[in-house]
């Protein structure tokens, strides 16, 4: 992955192309008295986290809700 820092390719090159974009247009239309903008402040951080069980479990229970499941937990059944 040592590459992929110095030479972004794939998702994150895009991303550093858009960045790019968006500091330059932010740039341009920003105040006098305002700070520059860096091409960093636009590039997305994707935060990966472990999911506990409980999180695992309620967002099943929501995507069974949304689908109009029935969440059969309580109800003394094995399975």
């Amino acid at each position: 992955m040592a590459f992929a820092q110095l030479e972004p390719f794939g998702a994150d090159a895009q991303y550093l192309g858009h960045a790019i974009t968006a500091s330059t247009v932010a740039n341009a239309n920003r105040g006098k008295n305002t700070k520059a903008y860096k091409v960093s402040d636009f590039m997305p951080q994707f935060e990966k986290h472990e999911q506990s069980i409980d999180e695992m479990i309620n967002i099943a229970a929501t995507l069974t809700a949304g689908m109009g499941g029935k969440d059969l937990r309580g109800e003394g059944n094995n399975g």
